[in-house]
């Protein structure tokens, strides 16, 4: 890493959070948007595309593999001249995915049902994480795939199998590994059912019918049957929920005012945080309810609010599983202790945040105890110090806006991760009052 620049946050405390901002777009439908235009016959037309690093990552992909994609452009807008569900084209190259995820799990169900070989990795912090959760069931359906010997990246694919329809139990809730068996659905021989043991994100399932593609939801089951096409239709991403909660947490922890959050995403499989904050004691007005296209979206009123805490309950865990970061910020200044269990998941995101969270926070005085599944926080003061955002996105957004109630500067060391899913973060942090500097190092 030596002879690499890398970027330091500075976070100086502040006295008061007013303004009124609109979160840039959603990762988790942006990323869709690409590959369900890719797939569509016709032109689809995105708005508010989030051009983070994760999805610029999944359209080099599909440009890699023949689609034509204009964009983004200054205000966010996409192109993509779909080649149809049978249109893709053989790489020239391994695809590198960086650091994203959800590149790499859904990528792999369509690459799947393709004709031709490929193989994907990305950077060193994706080529850590399980991949088998993947490629066990895509296998079952007769897929020639495979991941490295300790079931990482890279993951090969040997086209040209005729995949078959199965019924596939999820081991655990997970949105990228359902959405990956739906989409390798698409090019299977009869109906493929996912059924989850809790709720996950359905903004797969939301965006297959949107271009046109049969689903069929009865409560915890999710069907799709193969041989169908995908027709192009035009995609207006909402905010990010997950980008917003850094600012939710931020204007409620804020020793005074309010911020006006606009057109964030309010899909009922992503609002745990907002349930988890109001059962803490948060004064959140929600208003201007829409819809933009197949997803609700609205306006927040975010107050200054006195937090106390909650165990959270199970239930939640899953619909608020990437906001947990920003969730132990708000823990930490609330009176009393908050505990999370049920959270195993959260140690194989981009780090183990679990741990990741809890070695800051010790480091700003914090009081907190680590178990196998989550964590209990005890709230007090937040002191100042220099943390490590362990190459992890969200652990760098949560200490920066844990400085809005330190009593000194927090230095976060590699923080060059944001841009992954907020390139905008510091630029309107500092807009509604926060204090942070940048430093290359």
């Amino acid at each position: 890493m030596s002879n690499q620049t890398t970027l330091t946050f500075k976070a100086a405390p502040s006295e008061a959070i007013n303004g009124d901002i609109t979160i840039p777009g959603d990762k988790s439908i942006s990323h869709r948007s690409i590959m369900f235009g890719s797939m569509a016959d016709g032109v689809t037309n995105i708005s508010g595309f989030l051009p983070g690093e994760d999805c610029l990552a999944t359209m080099k992909a599909f440009k890699a593999m023949g689609v034509k994609i204009d964009g983004p452009d200054e205000n966010n807008n996409v192109t993509v001249y779909g080649k149809g569900i049978d249109g893709l084209q053989a790489p020239t190259q391994a695809l590198n995915v960086g650091n994203s995820g959800t590149s790499i799990r859904l990528l792999s169900g369509i690459l799947a049902g393709q004709s031709f070989a490929s193989e994907m990795a990305g950077d060193s912090s994706l080529n850590k994480r399980p991949m088998m959760r993947v490629v066990n069931p895509l296998k079952q359906m007769g897929a020639n795939i495979s991941a490295s010997d300790d079931g990482t990246p890279p993951i090969k694919v040997t086209g040209g199998g005729q995949l078959t329809a199965i019924d596939y139990p999820l081991p655990m809730a997970s949105a990228q590994v359902k959405s990956c068996v739906l989409l390798a659905g698409l090019y299977a021989k009869g109906t493929t059912t996912v059924t989850e043991p809790g709720i996950t994100r359905d903004h797969t399932e939301r965006m297959l019918q949107a271009f046109g593609y049969p689903v069929t939801v009865e409560g915890n089951k999710v069907s799709v049957t193969g041989g169908g096409r995908l027709t192009a239709c035009d995609i207006n991403v909402p905010g990010d929920i997950s980008s917003a909660t850094f600012f939710i947490i931020a204007g409620l922890i804020a020793k005074q005012g309010s911020i006006t959050l606009r057109n964030v995403g309010m899909n009922p499989t992503r609002v745990g945080v907002l349930n988890i904050v109001k059962a803490m004691g948060a004064n959140i007005e929600i208003i201007n309810e829409r819809k933009a296209g197949a997803e609700p979206v609205a306006d927040l009123i975010v107050h200054a609010s006195k937090l106390n805490g909650i165990d959270i309950a199970e239930s939640d865990v899953p619909l608020a599983i990437d906001e947990f970061p920003a969730i132990f910020i708000a823990a930490a200044t609330a009176n009393g202790i908050t505990r999370l269990r049920n959270a195993e998941e959260l140690r194989v995101k981009e780090s183990d945040r679990i741990q990741a969270m809890a070695d800051g926070l010790e480091i700003l005085g914090v009081d907190c105890t680590v178990v196998s599944d989550g964590i209990d926080i005890v709230g007090g003061e937040i002191g100042s110090g220099t943390v490590h955002s362990q190459d992890d996105h969200r652990i760098a957004m949560a200490f920066a806006i844990s400085s809005l109630r330190s009593n000194g500067t927090i230095t976060i060391q590699e923080c060059d991760n944001v841009a992954t899913s907020f390139p905008s973060f510091v630029a309107l942090a500092n807009e509604v009052g926060m204090n942070i500097t940048l430093e290359t190092n």
